[in-house]
């Protein structure tokens, strides 16, 4: 269920001819901009877009059917990088630019890209003078409002008519058959295990990971036994292998560190659920209908909860959080207090579940299992 839109009237003299979307970072934040861009090529189908991003996050966009072209900013290579990217940009001849970033390195992109029409967030939300450089602002935001619906709220500021949440994120045959060949002695039911964040504070202790995997390993109400497959990066293979030490002869299988960003897409829908912290492939997981159960401790759900699954969130109970702090100064006892039983016990709830937006405003507290009310 979507939230109820009262589209203005565009801004806008007539349709854009040529669009860029500046989202430059996560690759949560990326992936919950997927709908914007939706709604923008069923608004205006004749239209080019392009959309400025970071390499991180660019694998998201690859070959993505609503999208005409990235213009990729190395940031690693900054500031020599920084002139070849602008003129990329100011090539492009766009005449709407909608900056979804608001910092002061998205402003200057959206500045350079010479567009008459600069929409941005309005300058109550915005950090290092952002608004300066838009020359239409959307309406200020609720700060704690779900991040996917504040980027929806440009496609309201244009005008554009009400559209599906949908993200359009789809694997090719070789990534499939790629995920296949990981996936191939994995048997099933798989519990896809999110290992980590980009933030420490995010990450669930290795001690708790393997304990809901062994909880999961035995049947109960009805749900088979899960087989875990661990999911993480380069980074992440030091925690992966800890869990596989804690779980001695159960069976699992690391993938930590062994796939790409785009293995995802392919990898989860093969998962009947995933579990892990607010992290990019939990909102990949959520994206592609695989069931999530997200835990919650620096951050909060009512923000950043993935779409269609924010009913199975768990934030830690206790009352600093959500301190969003990237290093936790207590030990990251807010994730210590999500119980693993509990976790396993939402894991078995949220088998096979679909998409829901009738509890998008709730989320559960720690051991306690009380209802957070949402702010939106």
């Amino acid at each position: 269920m979507n939230e109820p839109q009262n589209i203005a009237v565009s801004p806008l003299s007539r349709p854009p001819r040529r669009v860029l979307i500046v989202l430059h970072g996560a690759i949560g934040d990326v992936v919950r901009a997927l709908p914007l861009l939706g709604r923008m090529r069923r608004g205006w189908p004749d239209a080019f877009i392009a959309w400025s991003v970071e390499p991180k996050s660019a694998p998201i966009l690859e070959h993505h059917p609503w999208l005409d072209q990235m213009i990729v900013f190395d940031r690693a290579r900054s500031p020599w990088s920084l002139v070849t990217f602008l003129r990329e940009v100011r090539a492009g001849q766009f005449d709407l630019t909608v900056d979804l970033q608001r910092h002061l390195k998205s402003g200057i992109t959206s500045f350079a890209s010479g567009a008459r029409d600069r929409l941005g967030f309005n300058a109550a939300n915005t950090k290092e003078q952002n608004h300066w450089f838009s020359s239409l602002q959307i309406a200020p935001q609720p700060n704690m409002r779900r991040k996917l619906l504040q980027y929806q709220a440009f496609c309201d500021r244009l005008g554009l008519p009400p559209a599906p949440i949908e993200f359009g994120l789809e694997a090719s045959d070789q990534e499939r058959e790629r995920a296949g060949e990981l996936l191939a002695d994995a048997p099933r039911p798989i519990l896809g295990v999110i290992l980590g964040s980009s933030w420490p504070s995010r990450i669930y202790f290795p001690e708790s990971i393997a304990a809901v995997i062994t909880e999961l390993a035995q049947p109960a109400e009805g749900v088979a036994p899960m087989f875990p497959v661990l999911l993480g990066g380069p980074e992440e293979t030091d925690l992966a292998n800890a869990v596989v030490r804690l779980l001695e002869d159960k069976r699992a299988l690391n993938l930590a560190g062994r796939t790409r960003l785009r293995d995802l897409i392919a990898i989860f829908p093969e998962c009947s659920v995933a579990f892990g912290p607010d992290s990019g492939p939990m909102h990949i997981a959520a994206a592609v209908k695989c069931p999530v159960v997200s835990l919650w401790g620096s951050t909060a759900p009512e923000r950043s909860a993935p779409w269609g699954y924010s009913r199975f969130a768990i934030a830690g109970d206790i009352p600093c959080h959500p301190c969003y702090l990237r290093e936790c100064p207590i030990g990251r006892e807010c994730m210590r207090r999500i119980a693993p039983g509990q976790v396993s016990a939402m894991i078995r709830r949220a088998v096979g579940a679909a998409p829901s937006e009738s509890f998008e405003d709730c989320a559960v507290r720690g051991e306690q299992g009380a209802k957070l009310e949402g702010v939106e």
